[in-house]
């Protein structure tokens, strides 16, 4: 069995296409897998590679927000809603600040997506950790699969830019 492709594109130009001097990684046989720490660590120096930013340094603590987008069953909105509410206690529970699970309100009928923050990738790891033994965290899981509301769930790793969270409109005078 081989390691799903994590190749890091666009490396900075830097020689033989790899980031601070490590090769990128691609399919390998699973016991040369690196871990999924070590993989996060490397997706995230990528991804500020490519965006022209600060350089990651291993062990540095950083800010991460895991988006996750669902697609579901368009006619299980309400058990999605109710999945989702029973996060709110669980995921704080393990260690994840929850922002929020979201339904569209108009448009397409068959995605839901979730932020949950967490202060470093390896409080992510502890949360992953802590929820894979969480019985409620299994309960929701168990319920989710029973109902098939979740067709599939896609993850992404997001760092904030500085200077952009909670913008909010000038408040209006009444007329």
């Amino acid at each position: 069995m081989l390691c799903s492709v994590r190749s890091m594109a666009l490396s900075e130009g830097r020689p033989g296409g790899s980031l601070s001097g490590a090769p990128l990684m691609a399919s390998l046989p699973n016991q040369d897998c690196p871990s999924r720490r070590a993989f996060l660590v490397r997706l995230a120096a990528g991804a500020i590679a490519v965006a022209g930013l600060r350089p990651f340094k291993p062990g540095a603590s950083m800010s991460v927000t895991c988006f996750i987008r669902y697609e579901i069953d368009p006619f299980q909105r309400e058990a999605f809603a109710e999945y989702a509410a029973n996060w709110t206690s669980i995921i704080p529970r393990c260690g994840g600040n929850l922002i929020g699970y979201f339904l569209p309100y108009e448009g397409t009928n068959n995605i839901g997506w979730a932020l949950i923050s967490f202060e470093s990738l390896a409080a992510y790891e502890m949360y992953r950790r802590k929820l894979r033994t969480d019985p409620d965290g299994h309960a929701n899981f168990a319920f989710a699969q029973a109902k098939r509301l979740v067709l599939r769930e896609e993850r992404t790793f997001l760092q904030p830019v500085k200077n952009t969270q909670a913008v909010t409109a000038p408040v209006r005078d009444s007329p």
